[in-house]
C-alpha cells in the first residue's frame, strides 16, 4: 500500500501521506483494533497536506546527504556527512510514531522527536540497529524492498516506539508529571 500510494501522489507529494498513513494503521493495528484497506485511502487523502508538510522537510536534507557520500571521499567531510545523517535518523524514527500516537501542533514533531532521540539513547540506538539490519537485508535481497522491507520497517517501528512511549508515560506519572 505505502508503495502504490507513494506513486500514486507523484513520489515527492505521495511520500509524506503514504507514510503517515501507513504509521496511523500500524498503530490501530499494534493497539489490537481492526483495519481496512480502504482506511488507508482515509487517512491518505486527510492527511495528505499535514503529512507532506511533516515529512518532506526531513527528507529533503536526508536526500542531498545522501547523495553527498557518493561524492565524498573517505574523510573528514565524509564522516561528518555520516553523522549529520545518523542524527537526521535518529530524530526520524520517532518521526512517524509520534504523529501517529500523539496530537501535537505540525512544527513541534521535529523537535520533539530529536529531544526523544537525544534523552533516550538506549531505545534509540536499538531503532537505529533495526533500520540498519532491514537496510542491510534490503540490500542483499533487493527484491524485499518494494515486498516487505517498508512494511516491516514501519510496523517494528511503530510497535517498539510504542512501548518506549508507553514506558516514558508511566515513569513520567511516577514521578508526578503531567
Amino acid at each position: 500500500m505505502w508503495l502504490v500510494f507513494t506513486l500514486l501522489g507523484g513520489v515527492v507529494l505521495g511520500f509524506g501521506p503514504a507514510t503517515v498513513a501507513a504509521y496511523v494503521l500500524a498503530r490501530r493495528h499494534a493497539r489490537g483494533e481492526s483495519i481496512h484497506w480502504r482506511d488507508y485511502w482515509t487517512v491518505y487523502r486527510r492527511e495528505f497536506v499535514r503529512a507532506s508538510l511533516l515529512v518532506l522537510p526531513g527528507a529533503l536534507p536526508a536526500i542531498v546527504l545522501a547523495g553527498n557520500l557518493s561524492a565524498l571521499d573517505a574523510g573528514p567531510l565524509r564522516a561528518a556527512t555520516y553523522a549529520a545523517l545518523t542524527v537526521l535518523a535518529a530524530a526520524g524514527v520517532y518521526l512517524g510514531p509520534l504523529y501517529a500516537h500523539y496530537e501535537l501542533p505540525l512544527w513541534s514533531y521535529f523537535p520533539k522527536a530529536s529531544l526523544v532521540a537525544l534523552t533516550r539513547p538506549a531505545s534509540t540506538a536499538l531503532l537505529l540497529f533495526a533500520l540498519s539490519a532491514i537496510a542491510f537485508v534490503t540490500a542483499t535481497v533487493p527484491v524485499l524492498a518494494p515486498i516487505v522491507s517498508v512494511g516491516a520497517w514501519i510496523c517494528l517501528n511503530t510497535w517498539l516506539c510504542l512501548r518506549f512511549f508507553e514506558e516514558n508515560e508511566a515513569r513520567l506519572q511516577a514521578k508526578g508529571n503531567p
